[in-house]
């Protein structure tokens, strides 16, 4: 596979600065308000046949955007000493929860752990808003005539309240908790980490899709960027702005420099869905400390193990690592 962007002496220059949509801190702070009042209670449910003995398992649901149960697994390993750090990590897109023997490298490694389930993309969380206007198969133009009815307002939500429900468990030390995620795992990771009011201790950003939205929407040749192209090539001209400043709303690039908890990157530069300028152009912006993972033959898939791997050293070099 070929190089699919900029030459990587050109991304480590690649530094676009445009400028925040009007009213974008107003915008999330009565947004998360809004899903905060609406509350919700969560459930906790031990799974008695989880066949992990080594975890105790949990199949739980958390109030998301508007209250709405979002479901999860958690996953604490048996025995261990709390509290405990915490990962919360978010799904690529179409991706949903799965079973939890799928996903058990942190709670190997010591950690309590919550999958968050993708609403509308998982089976086990409905997105339902079936109101809002969706032009293209997908999820990427459902509601984007506005930032109020687009769907990742909903999505960014759960991320952070999320991060609010792991932080009260009695088995999380809630200075502790880190959000992680590859793809669109890796935006709602980045958007946590610059959304949840400083509650996140670092943030594991792998190959980030939901970045830099008025580029990667002319370049991208494969995944979920190319709907936006396919519906603003539908549509009429005028449309065009109108959408990306609804986007610009949940643009990677624009949140960054908001996010202050220390951050590992990663970027594949033979990526053919995220765009690598796309990764650098909010990394740089990125506003806490920060270090990026090349993997210079790497696509969609970064780097594999191996950066699962570096996660955890870099972790642990930061007193992020639970107790041997």
């Amino acid at each position: 596979m070929p190089l699919t962007d900029l030459p990587y002496e050109d991304l480590l220059q690649y530094r676009p600065e445009p400028a925040a949509p009007e009213g974008l801190d107003a915008f999330w702070t009565a947004t998360l308000a809004q899903a905060r009042e609406a509350a919700g209670e969560a459930r906790v449910v031990p799974v008695a046949d989880a066949l992990l003995p080594a975890f105790e398992v949990f199949d739980v649901r958390f109030p998301g955007y508007g209250g709405e149960p979002v479901a999860g697994w958690l996953l604490v390993p048996r025995g261990a000493e709390g509290p405990l750090p915490a990962v919360v990590e978010f799904l690529g897109y179409s991706q949903g929860r799965g079973l939890p023997l799928e996903r058990l490298v942190f709670p190997a490694a010591g950690y309590a752990y919550l999958v968050m389930d993708t609403r509308g993309q998982g089976h086990d969380t409905p997105d339902p808003h079936p109101g809002d206007p969706q032009w293209y198969a997908g999820l990427m133009t459902r509601g984007v005539e506005s930032p109020e009815r687009y769907y990742y307002r909903r999505l960014y939500t759960d991320a952070v309240r999320a991060v609010d429900f792991v932080r009260a468990l009695p088995q999380v030390d809630a200075d502790r908790v880190v959000v992680a995620g590859g793809s669109q795992g890796g935006g709602l990771a980045l958007a946590a980490a610059a959304l949840a009011d400083g509650s996140v201790a670092a943030a594991l950003v792998d190959v980030p899709f939901l970045q830099h939205f008025r580029r990667a929407v002319e370049i991208a040749v494969a995944g979920p960027y190319p709907e936006i192209a396919e519906y603003l090539r539908l549509h009429s001209p005028e449309r065009v702005e109108r959408t990306f400043a609804t986007l610009d709303h949940f643009d990677g690039l624009q949140l960054a420099p908001r996010a202050g908890a220390p951050a590992l990157f990663s970027v594949g530069l033979m990526d053919p869905v995220c765009p690598p300028s796309t990764v650098f152009a909010s990394y740089h912006r990125y506003g806490g400390p920060k270090e990026i993972e090349v993997w210079r033959f790497g696509d969609h898939g970064g780097g594999l193990a191996p950066q699962r791997r570096r996660q955890l050293e870099w972790l642990r070099d930061r007193g992020l690592a639970p107790k041997a």
